[in-house]
């Protein structure tokens, strides 16, 4: 049985989701097997810290854990049915999946010979109570306890802004081993998660589901403020002084921006839809903030121009 998955995560019973995620990613980049190849101590650590996740990170599971509904592992517990429990004390007791066992209580054990469940199976009843989950043998009969579905697993993904704009492929490997290609869509956004059917954990009822948290990068030029991009797109001080034609970068390629006469550092050229991208699949615009670049060595008649230009020409743009 695993361990108590608060503990693996080094999180207390309190923790947020934030806190819960943070705390994942820290963990997974550490203990990951590309990190750690042939590391058995740090691949079993990152199978364990992956279920912890699959727990905490799910709102639904986690609360059904705190409740005391499903163990470490993921599976429902049966705690009983209250005072009334009649798996307790001489009630319903099961061997192999078939009543046989005579009740200690008061009344007749009805399994018994005479009782009112004579020949039935045990997990028939459970099955009809608990909505037919109870696992189907090779014979079509319930047999073998509870069946359920196979745990979720979940993993992370840090992808590229232009991914998360364009969309993209990409390869995945999870904790057992697997590898998968997932498509990631256009307008991904950041902390979306995204659901890949049948890709989970085996189980009697089917398998269950991946769950795959996307991040976004930070990017070297852009920098994000909701749907709209901004960067610093350096110019030299004649096109700021004569104006001109300059190549300018965006997540879609490069483009030739104009760039006004008398242009200063810090004024901003707008492209319409050439940002980020939200999640209803609106593009924003990028914002180019234009910065003067002097060259690395001041050319002797640049330093001769500007001595006579500050001389004959004072002026000062703190004054405005």
């Amino acid at each position: 049985m695993a361990q108590d998955p608060y503990q693996e995560l080094g999180v207390s019973r309190g923790a947020g989701a934030d806190d819960i995620r943070k705390a994942f990613r820290k963990l997974a980049k550490q203990h990951h097997p590309d990190t750690n190849p042939n590391n058995k101590v740090s691949e079993e650590r990152f199978k364990r810290i992956t279920a912890a996740f699959d727990i905490l990170g799910d709102p639904e599971k986690k609360k059904k854990f705190d409740r005391g509904e499903i163990d470490a592992d993921g599976r429902e517990a049966h705690p009983g049915f209250g005072g009334g429990n009649p798996f307790q004390n001489g009630g319903f007791r099961s061997g192999a999946g078939r009543a046989g066992a005579h009740g200690a209580g008061p009344g007749p054990n009805p399994f018994q010979s005479g009782g009112a469940f004579e020949g039935m199976d045990l997990n028939d009843i459970l099955g009809d109570m608990m909505g037919g989950r109870a696992g189907r043998g090779a014979g079509g009969g319930f047999g073998g306890g509870f069946s359920a579905r196979g745990q979720d697993l979940r993993a992370h993904l840090d992808i590229d802004l232009e991914d998360a704009i364009k969309g993209a492929k990409k390869r995945i490997a999870f904790s057992d081993g697997r590898t998968i290609d997932i498509n990631i869509p256009k307008g991904a956004q950041d902390h979306q998660t995204l659901r890949l059917k049948g890709q989970g954990a085996p189980g009697r009822a089917g398998p269950g589901d991946a769950l795959i948290e996307l991040s976004i990068r930070n990017h070297p030029l852009y920098r994000r403020e909701g749907d709209t991009l901004i960067m610093d797109l350096p110019i030299s001080a004649p096109d700021a002084i004569l104006g001109g034609k300059v190549e300018a970068p965006t997540p879609d390629g490069p483009v030739t921006l104009t760039v006004p006469r008398g242009a200063s550092s810090g004024q901003s050229l707008r492209l319409k839809g050439r940002g980020f991208i939200d999640a209803k699949g609106k593009r924003g615009d990028l914002l180019a903030r234009l910065m003067i670049v002097l060259p690395d060595t001041i050319d002797p008649e640049l330093e001769k121009f500007a001595e006579s230009w500050r001389k004959d020409r004072p002026y000062s743009p703190r004054r405005r």
